[in-house]
């Protein structure tokens, strides 16, 4: 079996989580927002999860939403992690340094696994969620959310443009994300039961397109790819790229979009218990009877 692209430079996406530690809530809007969604779901599921573990906590979003709902009742203990030590400190509860590339957690140990905004820096995202289905007990949960392929694509084109018109070539400055179209076929592949994938599309307005780069500053969410760019990003084709920016995308009052795509994964580990699909020619009840129509036998053709 060949092994997975190296796609991303872990080591260089821990240090720059590292740096954004500090400024992080003042651009944690996504992150919050995929916390507080993993919640609802939670509440819908009337159950409990004596163990959990939330991979890529950050500053502990998904903690303080869960604080504020009634399923906190139902979920026991909860383990934060995060690649970046920096992230997790200044509050309480048990936490956790670990690459969600490598988890420490013994096989069958989890009842619920949420991971908001963090499993799309991985290099081999099917073999992580493969990690975390084998850290699950059966019947365990998994809810996780990623950025998707839409993310960024204002800025990505201005970038490329700015690129072919200075230099006379470009590369991809913008990390690449997953397609929200094989969302959950990834779960299906890790072999999850009963796989859901939702896509949750976010339009972020700023006054300047370096108000959004300093927001992805923040978020540690600047690209950390594993082989460097040709060419350096020089300071005209960053100006130009913001030209291009708002020329093509500026909104009436001036302020320009930036896109984010929010991926939310939802699966169990197997269990025998759970709902499987009826194998085929299993029916027993004919569909024309269920919609109380006449079934008409079409002629075959001639020819």
């Amino acid at each position: 079996m060949s092994a997975p692209p190296h796609i991303f430079d872990r080591t260089r996406l821990r240090a720059r989580l590292e740096r954004a530690a500090p400024r992080f809530p003042e651009a944690d809007f996504l992150k919050r927002r995929a916390a507080e969604d993993a919640v609802v779901r939670l509440e819908a599921i009337m159950r409990d999860f004596p163990l959990a573990v939330d991979l890529g906590a950050r500053t502990g979003a998904f903690r303080e939403a869960l604080a504020r709902s009634d399923a906190a009742a139902r979920v026991g203990h909860l383990i934060e992690t995060d690649l970046a030590p920096q992230m997790l400190n200044g509050r309480p509860g048990p936490r956790l340094v670990a690459d969600e590339e490598r988890l420490p957690f013994a096989a069958g140990s989890l009842d619920l696994v949420v991971s908001s905004l963090a499993l799309h820096w991985t290099n081999d995202v099917v073999g992580a969620l493969i990690q975390i289905r084998r850290a699950l007990k059966p019947d365990g949960l998994f809810i996780g959310s990623l950025l998707g392929g839409a993310t960024l694509t204002e800025l990505r084109q201005a970038l490329l443009a700015a690129e072919a018109e200075l230099t006379g070539g470009a590369g991809p400055r913008v990390s690449p994300f997953a397609d929200a179209y094989d969302a959950a076929g990834l779960l299906q592949r890790a072999g999850f039961a009963l796989p859901v994938a939702d896509v949750d599309r976010v339009t972020v307005r700023y006054a300047h397109p370096l108000k959004l780069l300093a927001d992805l500053r923040a978020m540690g969410e600047t690209a950390a790819p594993a082989e460097a760019h040709p060419k350096p990003l020089t300071r005209g084709v960053l100006m130009r790229a913001c030209e291009i920016y708002q020329d093509r995308f500026a909104e009436a009052d001036g302020r320009v979009p930036a896109t984010f795509e929010i991926l939310t994964l939802t699966g169990w580990a197997p269990h025998e218990s759970q709902q499987k699909p009826l194998k085929p020619g299993s029916a027993t009840t004919r569909l024309a009877d269920a919609l109380k129509t006449v079934e008409h036998r079409v002629p075959r053709s001639e020819g």
